[in-house]
């Protein structure tokens, strides 16, 4: 089978995270955050091959976990596959269309394929293809080293180069980071 590996740690951070955050909004009353919109871009939409091995880091809920990705993306197909202890535990595939996921016993229920597929491609798809697939009221912002999901003024989903070769992804609504450290490509964050 072929390797696939950013992905894989995305779905990872989206299954891992998705208990929700909660902000303080007004005078002492909480309201949920907004949401990030799930993409479901097309692989020959990246507009390039993509083959990358990252070291991903999951921190939520006080706790740390570490895994291995393998990620490769061509005109027809994006496939992940995600490592710890050197075992593989989770596989996804996205054809543009169907969205396949095998997962090992353990796995835990709360990380879903479908946020872990929106997370790879919010930090790895062309600007203009995210902001393209964007409801109304949301919108990717870029700098030279990373990205802002708004909606309206307020941050969801935040990305950042933070060193050579690591990124940060913050999903400020469901309360989880994840960094990844990169071997090979590296996102172009479409900064002007």
């Amino acid at each position: 089978m072929r390797p696939v590996s950013r992905a894989r740690r995305h779905v990872l951070a989206g299954l891992v995270g998705s208990t929700g955050a909660l902000v303080l909004g007004g005078c002492a009353s909480w309201r949920p955050l907004e949401s990030a919109p799930l993409l479901r871009l097309s692989p020959a939409s990246l507009g390039r091959e993509l083959a990358v091995v990252q070291r991903m880091e999951v921190e939520a809920l006080g706790q740390v976990r570490v895994f291995e990705t393998a990620l490769e993306v061509d005109q027809d197909e994006l496939r992940l596959a995600v490592l710890q202890l050197g075992q593989t535990i989770a596989r996804l595939s996205w054809d543009g269309q169907t969205l396949t996921q095998s997962l090992a016993p353990g796995w835990p229920s709360v990380v879903s394929a479908e946020h872990v597929l929106s997370d790879l491609q919010y930090v790895w798809w062309p600007q203009a293809q995210v902001q393209g697939a964007l409801p109304t009221g949301w919108t990717l912002l870029a700098q030279a080293d990373g990205r802002e999901l708004r909606h309206g003024d307020t941050v969801v989903l935040d990305m950042r180069a933070v060193r050579p070769g690591v990124i940060e992804l913050r999903h400020r609504e469901r309360g989880y980071v994840v960094r990844l450290q990169t071997q090979g490509a590296q996102p172009d964050f479409g900064a002007p």
